[in-house]
């Protein structure tokens, strides 16, 4: 009788629940096997399905991590192969990658904030109309009309 995923003990996960886990789709999981991010993904002898150690999971979580901040695949590679070279070694390499992730991650948080007015600026609109407020509804449409010049 095979053990039950409470009975692993949480290890070695299947493909769903590394899915589930990490937020991967179990299609894009296969994808990263064979493009090289997660390496070979052992399988059960028996079924010939993968399972997911303690070490594969922690790798996935981190690359969970760097793709939901926008990191394309090819800096995903590129960030593995410099953790391979060692810290010493690779750490100028690492670092210029990360900062220049960080410089874009900044630029997308300042477009986030001027959607972030615009939407305000709406809603307030839209509550100063409901209300019969012409004062606030003119005040509301001028916060419009800049967030949208900063687009």
């Amino acid at each position: 009788m095979a053990a039950t995923t409470a009975e692993r003990a949480g290890f070695p996960l299947t493909i769903q629940e590394m899915a589930q886990r990490s937020g991967f789709s179990e299609p894009t999981l296969r994808y990263y096997e064979k493009v090289g991010l997660l390496g070979v993904v052992p399988r059960d002898d028996s079924s010939g399905h993968r399972r997911y150690d303690t070490r594969l999971a922690e790798r996935v979580d981190a690359l969970a991590c760097l793709r939901s901040s926008g990191m394309s695949v090819a800096d995903m590679r590129r960030y593995l192969t410099l953790l391979a070279e060692g810290d010493r070694e690779a750490a100028a390499a690492q670092r210029d990658l990360f900062a220049r992730h960080a410089e874009r991650l900044s630029a997308e948080i300042e477009r986030l904030r001027v959607r972030q007015a615009y939407m305000r600026g709406k809603a307030d609109m839209w509550d100063a109309r409901h209300r019969g407020d012409a004062a606030a509804e003119t005040r509301a449409i001028e916060q419009v009309e800049r967030a949208l010049q900063d687009f």
